[in-house]
């Protein structure tokens, strides 16, 4: 593979590869239980193949399709444990791994942004086996002309065409999907997101975020960011950062690292924006890792919103009419950010009794997000019969809040898959723009 697949003919066919393959291995599938395999025997070679197959696809289109899956690793958190669990480890993969470029391709990038004597002049070793793949760009890890261990990020070639594709398809899948929800203005929010995304093309942009990260968080106590060494517009190199994954404290990690990973995870997505007045915007766990020193050091600035005032205000005295169950305050006050439509009516206290699962980490001193607390709250939120279902259906999402909602939605996905037990409420009170000036109802507990 020298470049990502990039005619959307071509990445459209391999998408729909997924759908037809599915149904080609049920067909098979359904030969073999007439030839006397057993029913279960054949459900988990069936799902074991196209989790496969998964992986393959996404992974080599790369662009917004690896995007795609990268976000259904995050969220897989809230599926049902029998649907979940043979694409967990497959979509797993997708947060730090991916079919690799060939070292043809990368010399041939680093020789067009470095100069052709890149592995002589810029570095003293360069590893040709990339240390992670994702959805635009690959790492490598080199030792830099002084001696540092540096990483090496190095974009496909092709990504950009290959983005667009991935979001002009997203852009008329969701033009469709906005005729199903009478709440959603959805023109604006594919227009934002399209926009955001195309963002994360530029890597000197993306430098240029990161070095804010760096200088804010410089010899901070609980986050850790590399510096930038050099960029160019395909090419970052930065100081290598070493530490548990928080994909792999998530496979495997002690009870203590669960509860400081997510406590420090929970913190950065707040303490970001008021302090960088930047938002990290790609919550998935192979951006974040855990480090000797209890530190939560945070890679991949390429997704960013920028909040130079930090968080919206209203958040915080959303969350404070939430906590203190006043249902007309938290309508007026969706009503005035645009979460409501002028025209859309709906009752007030059952607005409250909908989002009341979201609100309920912040009820007790301490709270364990667990698979099985945000399957409830997914079962809550999309039961039909409940009449909540329908204020659901109600709700717009104002793009200015796009990105915060993408990256709260992922990284209350992370935190459940992380299973940890942590203070949410006295960090959400701490650090959410506004709610320390209101006056809050005691934890229950």
């Amino acid at each position: 593979m020298n470049e990502l697949p990039r005619r959307a003919v071509t990445r459209t066919a391999r998408l729909a590869s997924l759908p037809l393959g599915f149904a080609g291995r049920t067909a098979v599938g359904l030969g073999k239980r007439v030839g006397g395999k057993s029913a279960e025997v054949v459900a988990a070679e069936l799902q074991a193949r196209t989790a496969e197959q998964l992986f393959k696809v996404l992974g080599e289109l790369k662009g917004g399709a690896m995007k795609f899956g990268q976000a259904m690793s995050v969220m897989e958190a809230a599926l049902p444990e029998e649907m979940a669990a043979p694409y967990r480890a497959t979509l797993t993969k997708l947060q730090e791994a991916a079919p690799p470029l060939p070292a043809a391709t990368v010399h041939a990038v680093l020789a067009e942004e470095l100069g052709p004597r890149w592995r002589t002049a810029k570095f003293e070793s360069f590893n040709d086996t990339p240390a992670a793949a994702a959805s635009i760009g690959q790492v490598h890890k080199a030792v830099w002309r002084d001696g540092r261990e540096v990483a090496v990020k190095i974009q496909y070639p092709g990504a950009g065409k290959a983005l667009l594709s991935d979001l002009n398809q997203l852009a008329r899948v969701a033009r469709l999907a906005g005729g199903w929800i009478p709440g959603m203005d959805i023109k604006p929010i594919t227009d934002e997101l399209k926009s955001r995304m195309s963002e994360e093309l530029d890597y000197n942009l993306e430098a240029a975020s990161q070095r804010r990260f760096a200088k804010i968080f410089r010899d901070d106590e609980r986050f850790a960011v590399p510096d930038v060494l050099v960029n160019s517009e395909h090419v970052i190199v930065s100081e290598w950062m070493d530490g548990i994954p928080l994909s792999t404290i998530v496979a495997k990690g002690t009870r203590a690292q669960r509860d400081a990973a997510a406590e420090r995870y929970m913190e950065f997505l707040l303490v970001g924006p008021a302090r960088a007045g930047l938002l990290h915007a790609d919550p998935h766990p192979g951006n974040f890792r855990l480090l000797e020193d209890g530190r939560l050091g945070v890679i991949d600035y390429g997704a960013v919103n920028r909040l130079p005032q930090g968080l919206p205000p209203a958040m915080g005295s959303l969350a404070a009419a939430a906590l203190c169950g006043d249902a007309r305050a938290l309508e007026a006050g969706l009503r005035s950010e645009g979460f409501i439509k002028p025209t859309m009516s709906l009752d007030a206290q059952a607005l409250l009794d909908y989002l009341q699962p979201f609100i309920d980490p912040l009820l007790h001193e301490e709270f364990t997000f667990s698979r099985e607390w945000l399957r409830n709250v997914a079962a809550h939120v999309n039961d039909v019969r409940r009449p909540e279902f329908l204020v659901g259906m109600k709700l717009n999402l104002p793009p200015s809040y796009l990105l915060i909602h993408r990256v709260w939605l992922g990284g209350i996905g992370v935190l459940c898959q992380l299973n940890g037990t942590i203070p949410a409420r006295d960090i959400v009170i701490e650090h959410m723009p506004g709610l320390k000036l209101h006056t809050l109802p005691p934890p229950i507990d």
